[in-house]
């Protein structure tokens, strides 16, 4: 059975959420998921995002679309796998990017646990998929939960930064609509269409201009 005990200020936040008739629905459908077949990313990560990452503490909010759905990648934070995998095509140009923007040293891992635990929500609109099947369980409630967890981030008056990253992302600057908080937007960073408007974005510069500007802590990419 998926528990959900996040141990941290969202548990509180996220109570009601919680207790929502779609979302019972939701966890007893992931629950038969896992029972039936091969699920990513484990019970354990599935709120990763979350419990690296408390309200209190978001500065930056990355929205991605689905887990990796390949075995022992996906650990709950957007974009990022576990140690021991080939850095992904997209996550490869984010890097590029950061370095080309911030001059940053390329990393050897595609782990990103680094960011969340500074203040970076890595968050997927949905939480799980099946084994080598994207988007598999798209429309069974994860798009309604995630986007009333940008709903209540948006309607917090501390300035965070909103990073829309492709048109799925893109769609969810309809939710931000607080002007304390900044939004930056380009072309997806897979290879597809990094060349668009991703590459040259300066994103990660404009992360920490806009932190501090509003005298929050910069992060260390």
């Amino acid at each position: 059975m998926v528990i959900i005990m996040i141990n941290n200020d969202w548990d509180e936040i996220l109570k009601n959420e919680f207790d929502k008739p779609y979302f019972k629905r939701l966890i007893n459908y992931i629950d038969n998921e896992y029972e039936l077949k091969t699920i990513f990313p484990k019970k354990d990560d599935i709120f990763n995002a979350f419990s690296l990452c408390s309200f209190n503490e978001v500065k930056v909010v990355i929205i991605g679309q689905d887990p990796y759905h390949n075995f022992n990648q996906s650990h709950g934070l957007a974009f990022s796998v576990l140690k021991g995998n080939k850095i992904p095509p997209s996550l490869r140009n984010i890097y590029k990017e950061m370095n080309t923007d911030l001059g940053v040293k390329i990393p050897n891992h595609g782990d990103l646990t680094q960011w969340a635990k500074q203040g970076m929500l890595l968050l997927n609109t949905i939480l799980t998929v099946e084994a080598h099947n994207p988007l598999s369980h798209k429309n069974e409630g994860w798009e309604k939960f995630t986007d009333e967890v940008l709903n209540i981030l948006n309607q917090d008056s501390k300035p965070k930064v909103f990073v829309l990253w492709g048109n799925n992302a893109i769609n969810k600057s309809r939710l931000i609509t607080n002007n304390n908080h900044l939004i930056i937007s380009s072309s997806h960073p897979s290879p597809l269409s990094a060349r668009h408007s991703f590459f040259g974005s300066k994103v990660f510069s404009k992360i920490n201009k806009f932190l501090r500007e509003n005298d929050i802590k910069e992060i260390n990419f």
